[in-house]
């Protein structure tokens, strides 16, 4: 329980509980009775919405007028309506931009695949009848057709036979004959395209209006032609589809036992009508229906409201200001330490009394100021160091300048070679120190080859013979099966060298340096042994350190610069590999560089 985030954790649940509670007591109360009468003026309404969109997706080729008549059923019902395309592409939606869609489907609105949960008298082909595509005749075949229907209708009624003219869908006229009573006649389930007027044994006549089209007679070519595609190899009785969208069959062909030309042409009849009406019906659409803008139930006395806000606030405020007092403390002690280290306390700790996170960031601002002292520590060191290696030679210099300048000293030969020996002197160590730099900075150019070690290592042996030669010292190289490695020569020979000379210095006469290279895994392992006097335990971890001697004297006779093996670490690790040392002293030392090969 001391974690802050179960602390968190416990105060959010806290104040969450309570205004659950709130929140639940105040929904129930209000929400019970309207939910109830509300379920079924909100299944009519879906239901209205669903046809009125159906009947717009039946008449038109896209979605791209329908926002206006999706705004006026949204107004007319107080309900939310959005429509999207199936990958999620909003179409329209009544709601204003940006807000998002509902969580949950209500219907797919497509014409060609009624939803029959919302239109339960759907057609069994499930086409929606206003869907006529290619069938829909012009406003000069509706007015005479119309016209020619009238004029049957009237004759009929002078015979005594009483008839009812409506349109269809197509805008073909349909003449309905009644009964006796005064009703229809039983008729067939209605169609997408009604069939002409019944066949009536009487003077008038029903050519004029039973008569296909122009326009129907090409859709009608059009369907039979999609059907006969799709009957085709099928072993069907041959027909066509006629004005009512029946089949008609022309005459009998012999059938397998295993076809069923009934199934087989009905549903090639329905395929090729969901075909031909394809381009003429808007594609299917999601529909989403929210609920009511307004919920209808019962009103929440104020008293009521103010109370439950009440409780929820004073609970909120006492737990926050109990978890606050707690976590505010450390959080201030450590604020102070770090003022202390912005005024340049390096030395600033902090101290919390406490487990969790705060804790873990206690430590680390501790680990932290530990470091940033011994990184001052090391830079006060290293620029002590850096005057006392200029000093020395400066002073040389300095002195023998004036002492030729007061006349006390000749500049002869010998003088000049001294006084160039302290500038080559200088030189260096201004470029070690430049190598260092770019190293830091990451700006320490390497340009990658193939390397041949063996070729690599004698040429570092052959350049420091003369000077192991004249110490009396043995220098050998041993290389195992010359493993390849990409690497940058110049930089590996600096490095080697670097290792070779710091091995001449300390190793006495009769002594053997050798210098290996082998395979060991994915790494090259390149060594540098000598029998000097080896490395104490205690200066193994600091051999590497910038300007570090074991010889604290610092005298030219038992040590260089101090920085030619922070060299060699930096050009390993800028290699991508690494830089060690192994000793006994007395006995053998060896540097190892391991890199990627």
């Amino acid at each position: 329980m001391r974690s802050l985030f179960v602390r968190l954790l416990t105060s959010s649940a806290v104040v969450a509980v309570c205004s659950i509670t709130a929140t639940a007591w105040l929904a129930a109360s209000s929400t019970s009775g309207a939910i109830q009468r509300e379920q079924g003026q909100t299944l009519a309404s879906d239901a209205r919405i669903n046809n009125s969109l159906l009947g717009y997706a039946s008449r038109h080729s896209d979605w791209s007028g329908v926002a206006p008549t999706l705004r006026d059923l949204a107004a007319q019902t107080s309900r939310r309506i959005a429509l999207a395309t199936e990958n999620g592409t909003l179409i329209a939606d009544s709601a204003t931009a940006g807000t998002p869609l509902p969580a949950k489907v209500s219907a797919v609105v497509d014409a060609l695949a009624v939803d029959v949960t919302l239109v339960p008298g759907a057609a069994r082909d499930r086409i929606d009848p206003r869907a006529v595509g290619p069938f829909l005749l012009s406003a000069r075949d509706r007015a005479r057709l119309r016209k020619a229907a009238d004029t049957y209708a009237a004759c009929m009624g002078r015979t005594g036979q009483a008839v009812q003219v409506t349109v269809s869908n197509t805008g073909r006229p349909l003449v309905t004959t009644l009964s006796q009573e005064g009703g229809r006649e039983p008729s067939p389930v209605p169609s997408p395209v009604p069939s002409a007027a019944p066949t009536v044994v009487s003077v008038c006549d029903t050519t004029a209006f039973s008569t296909p089209t122009r326009t129907e007679k090409a859709a009608l070519k059009q369907l039979n032609l999609l059907v006969s595609r799709c009957l085709k190899g099928k072993g069907a009785e041959r027909g066509s589809v006629g004005l009512d969208l029946t089949w008609v069959a022309k005459e009998k062909q012999p059938m397998t036992p295993a076809a069923e030309p009934d199934q087989t042409i009905s549903s090639c009849v329905l395929t090729a009508r969901k075909e031909q009406l394809d381009p003429y019906v808007a594609p299917a659409a999601y529909l989403y229906i929210d609920s009511p803008a307004e919920a209808t139930g019962q009103s929440i006395p104020l008293p009521s409201i103010a109370g439950a806000a009440l409780l929820v606030l004073v609970l909120t405020v006492g737990v926050s200001v109990m978890a606050a007092r707690r976590l505010v403390r450390p959080v201030n002690a450590l604020t102070h330490a770090a003022q202390r280290m912005r005024d340049g306390d390096s030395s600033a700790r902090v101290t919390v009394r406490t487990t969790g996170e705060i804790s873990e960031l206690a430590t680390a601002f501790n680990e932290m100021s530990e470091h940033l002292q011994r990184m001052e520590e090391q830079r006060k060191a290293m620029v002590s160091d850096v005057s006392h290696e200029l000093r020395t030679p400066l002073s040389n210099l300095r002195g023998w300048l004036e002492a030729v300048q007061d006349g006390v000293a000749e500049l002869d030969p010998a003088l000049i070679a001294s006084l160039v020996e302290e500038i080559l002197l200088l030189q260096h160590i201004v470029d070690d120190l430049q190598e260092l730099a770019l190293a830091d900075a990451g700006k320490l150019r390497l340009h990658l080859e193939p390397v041949h070690l063996g070729d690599l290592l004698d040429q570092v042996a052959t350049a420091h013979r003369g000077r192991a030669e004249a110490a009396g010292l043995t220098l050998t190289t041993m290389v195992t099966d010359d493993p390849p490695l990409t690497a940058d020569p110049v930089r590996l020979r600096q490095a080697i060298g670097n290792l070779v000379t710091n091995s001449l210095r300390y190793t006495p006469r009769g002594g053997h340096i050798t210098l290996g290279a082998r395979q060991d895994g994915d790494q090259v392992v390149v060594e540098v042994t000598d029998t000097g006097i080896g490395i104490r335990a205690e200066y193994l971890p600091h051999v590497f350190d910038r300007f570090w001697r074991a010889e604290k004297s610092r005298n030219r006779q038992t040590g260089g610069s101090g920085l030619g093996l922070a060299i060699v670490r930096n050009l390993a690790e800028a290699h991508g590999g690494t830089a060690t040392v192994a000793s006994v002293p007395g006995v053998r030392t060896t540097f190892t560089l391991r890199l990627p090969s």
